[in-house]
């Protein structure tokens, strides 16, 4: 029982694994840019692909939702990912105007990052109805590691090689370096240079 187990679930593995693969080489042509060896594991969420750039070596995991929402006939790109950047699933990455995560970063299961948010002003209409507010572009830098739940709001940059503890909102700039948690997240400490592993977008290749 032991082997069908394990074949059971080899079998499944490969599926999942090959039928993403063949998704992504039949949806690569409709994004602004779809670099060598990315994967969209399935199911994945996706609006505005024209304005939609992924780089080489990206994993985007199941669950995940990408959207480049209209922006008044503006067709330059409003969500760029970076080569070797990895999410984790189930995430969302939302933009009308910008939205960059830079190369290696990593984010971890549930992060939801926009560069817009909600207008409420109005008593007479559903917030569903009153359109978007506060639109700001978002920067993420190289190699930051955001963890399990964190949203990051309009206007944000996080620095180079930062860290965002789990559930945290980040509502201000996070220097390089830097760990940051809390809702609104604050930075508690930085991180020594030296024991900061290298990030190589070379990992894809095991995937």
């Amino acid at each position: 029982m032991k082997l069908v187990g394990q074949f059971s679930l080899f079998c499944y593995r490969s599926w999942l694994r090959l039928s993403s693969k063949c998704f992504s080489l039949l949806v690569a042509g409709a994004f602004a840019r779809f670099g060598k060896r990315t994967t969209l594991a399935l199911p994945v969420r996706i609006a505005g692909e024209g304005r939609i750039a992924l780089g080489s070596c990206v994993f985007i995991g199941a669950g995940s939702w990408l959207q480049a929402l209209p922006d008044e006939g503006n067709p330059s790109v409003a969500v760029s990912i970076g080569d070797g950047v990895s999410v984790a699933g189930a995430c969302v990455i939302s933009a009308v105007r910008s939205v960059v995560l830079e190369d290696d970063v990593l984010l971890a299961r549930n992060v939801y990052i926009s560069d817009h948010s909600h207008r409420f002003t109005s008593t007479d209409k559903p917030v569903l109805a009153q359109g978007l507010d506060k639109i700001r572009p978002v920067l993420i830098r190289k190699g930051a590691w955001l963890g399990q739940n964190v949203v990051v709001c309009p206007g944000v940059t996080i620095g180079i090689g930062a860290v965002i503890g789990a559930n945290s909102v980040v509502t201000e700039d996070v220097s390089d370096f830097s760990i940051a948690v809390g809702a609104p997240a604050r930075v508690v400490r930085s991180i020594e240079r030296d024991s900061i592993p290298a990030h190589e977008s070379e990992l894809c290749i095991s995937r």
